[in-house]
């Protein structure tokens, strides 16, 4: 009897622990499987873009009331980070630690386009968390612009 509850809390806690990280999953790893949807993850950042300037215009609506409801508030500061941190984790850990191949040795033009590349990634990260720090639009749109000039580099 004792066997089989400890049996079945193993199989619970492993069960939890699927569940609270199955979110994780959804990233691709680092395992060289050769599975790649660049355009997936065009379309993802693009995605959180849009989520991103929608909490930024929520949280000025917000505040410009005459008792604005911080609960409200909190929330969409929170959902604004969490796609800008998403940002964040498809340029570092897909694009650059994955997609941005080391140029070869020698190759001024293929190290002139790595370098663009990388260049326009950092871009992009200093701008995703300039859009943590405040509410200006323009920081969005900076983005924009930088995921579309990366895409044709990239693409190139």
């Amino acid at each position: 009897m004792k066997k089989r509850i400890n049996r079945k809390l193993v199989l619970l806690a492993v069960l939890m622990t699927a569940i609270a990280f199955g979110s994780l999953a959804y990233s691709h790893c680092q395992v060289p499987c050769g599975i790649y949807d660049d355009e997936a993850r065009f379309g993802a950042i693009t995605e959180h873009l849009t989520t991103i300037e929608k909490s930024m215009k929520q949280i000025e609506e917000l505040m410009a009331q005459e008792l604005p409801n911080a609960n409200q508030v909190v929330r969409w500061v929170n959902n604004k980070e969490k796609h800008a941190d998403e940002i964040g984790h498809i340029v570092t850990y897909y694009f650059m630690a994955q997609r941005v191949k080391l140029p070869p040795e020698g190759d001024k033009k293929a190290n002139d386009a790595y370098v663009k590349k990388l260049t326009l990634l950092h871009q992009m990260l200093v701008f995703s968390m300039k859009t943590k720090q405040t509410t200006d639009v323009s920081n969005v749109n900076k983005l924009r612009h930088l995921l579309e000039d990366f895409h044709k580099a990239y693409s190139g």
